[in-house]
């Protein structure tokens, strides 16, 4: 049966994490306002656009009006990679409107932008600033056409042309009664919040016709590459429901003992919470939980939000970063948004085919984000440990807790629940002394030791010990003394 849809073609981006955003890409032939306050990175994300789709096919023309001249805006635009010095006057051709729009009459900035589509007959446009046409035509005192009948025009006059369409310009809001917002196919708006010291970019697509774009705000940062949209990862569903089954295959530890502890170590695919205070020896476990999956051929990835692995107590992670089999998220940037460490995650999952992922910790993970994102930390960080299933890794995570000995908790976020296995390490006085304990609390669909044993930590890593048989020493009663080894277990 034959379909009498329309076929709409989409066209990518060139901008990381922008086409998901979009619904899978630009429509073509559409028309387009990119909006925003001064500053917040209009300019950049229209250059980068044109630089990725301009081809002698498909030739780009970009209007400059009141702004920027076009050499000091190129100056500017060659800092970032996506800058082609090949492409001008070949692909690309620049051309001021500035003549024609400080005498305030649209009639001849149309019939300018008539005259150079037809001698280069482009498959792009872009009209910067647009508003700076707009408020010429206002200071006018009496205009020819008026600003609505000049938006009709333009926008019929383009897509009889097949040429996509972006008008750029400087709104302080989305609530302007201005009839840009009526024609146009898609608004793409750019927003920036400060707090404090802590500035934060956040794309939101209003509006894109034909096509079901994200919804909400979508963080972004400007880099050297340019701009890189930081989209919530997808989930699938189905692997998530895969990855949360028992399974017979696991992953050993690192620890010796600890294993045996788990009902045979970490079921594959599952997520991992180490919860335990301050030196408890939290990191020293995440370490060995990468190292041994070196050891047996595997890849990693770690995200260090606290302390940059190093070569102590025998682990040779940092050996094994340096030979590229474990991947480091690099978490100095400032103003982190959790869907940003997500994208960074999964896209070093896929580069190396990972298999264990470590996140040490989501204190300091806390810490590192913007002002603005703390407030929904336990939901974003919902959503990327379900993403992070869906990709099949397995999945450790440490977080820091004050011992307060007779409070038992796991997580001061209550992310217990989001976890498929909660190992905990505690304090405890033992003949005057302060001992670590460390107990498997749960692992799901897993038979598990509930037992609490001593453990110490070495040159050579994490060494487990005796057999607790009360809990006095861990929950503020009188320390006991009888102790026994695991194997009497």
């Amino acid at each position: 049966m034959t379909s009498d849809r329309a076929t709409i073609q989409r066209l990518p981006t060139g901008v990381p994490g922008l086409d998901e955003v979009l619904g899978g890409g630009l429509p073509e032939y559409s028309f387009n306002l990119i909006a925003g306050l001064p500053g917040s990175g209009k300019t950049t994300l229209a250059h980068q656009i044109m630089f990725a789709l301009a081809t002698p096919e498909r030739p780009a023309l970009y209007f400059t009006v009141l702004g920027e001249p076009p050499l000091k805006m190129l100056r500017y635009m060659q800092q970032f990679d996506f800058f082609d010095k090949h492409k001008l006057n070949q692909s690309i051709h620049f051309i001021s409107l500035a003549e024609e729009a400080t005498a305030g009459d649209l009639e001849q900035v149309l019939a300018r932008v008539v005259a150079e589509v037809r001698q280069h007959n482009p498959g792009l446009v872009f009209i910067d600033s647009f508003r700076s046409v707009v408020l010429a035509n206002l200071a006018a005192a009496s205009p020819v056409i008026t600003l609505q009948q000049f938006l009709q025009r333009l926008g019929t006059l383009m897509t009889s042309w097949l040429a996509t369409t972006f008008l750029v310009g400087e709104y302080f809001a989305d609530t302007d009664p201005s009839p840009i917002f009526t024609v146009a196919d898609g608004l793409i708006w750019l927003r920036q919040s400060v707090h404090r010291n802590s500035m934060v970019r956040k794309i939101d697509i209003l509006k894109m016709r034909g096509q079901a774009s994200l919804p909400g705000l979508h963080t972004f940062r400007i880099g050297a590459a340019g701009v890189q949209v930081f989209a919530p990862p997808r989930i699938d569903v189905a692997a998530t429901d895969d990855a949360g089954s028992p399974t017979d295959s696991r992953l050993s530890m690192g620890v010796p003992g600890l294993d045996a502890m788990m009902g045979g170590g970490l079921p594959r695919g599952y997520s991992l919470l180490v919860a335990g205070p301050s030196g408890s020896g939290k990191s020293i476990l995440a370490s060995a939980f990468l190292a041994e999956g070196g050891r047996r051929g595997e890849t990693g990835v770690i995200a260090a939000f606290e302390q940059r692995p190093n070569r102590s107590r025998g682990l040779p992670v940092l050996t094994l970063i340096e030979s590229g089999r474990i991947g480091v998220i690099d978490t100095r940037s400032p103003d982190l948004s959790v869907d940003e460490i997500a994208t960074l995650l999964v896209d070093e999952i896929q580069r190396l085919q990972a298999t264990r992922v470590v996140i040490d910790s989501l204190s300091g993970f806390e810490l590192a984000l913007a002002p603005s994102f703390r407030e929904d930390f336990r939901e974003s960080l919902a959503r990327m440990v379900s993403a992070l299933a869906a990709t099949g890794v397995s999945v450790l995570m440490t977080s820091e807790l004050e011992d307060r000995y007779t409070d038992l908790r796991f997580s001061p976020y209550g992310t217990a629940f989001l976890t498929d296995a909660i190992i905990v390490q505690r304090y405890v006085e033992v003949d005057s002394r302060l001992q670590r304990v460390i107990a498997v609390a749960k692992v799901r669909g897993s038979a598990h030791s509930n037992g609490l044993h001593l453990f110490h930590i070495d040159d050579e890593g994490i060494r487990i010990g005796e057999l607790l048989d009360h809990h006095e020493g861990l929950l503020g009663g009188k320390p006991t003394r009888r102790l026994r080894t695991a194997a009497a277990e």
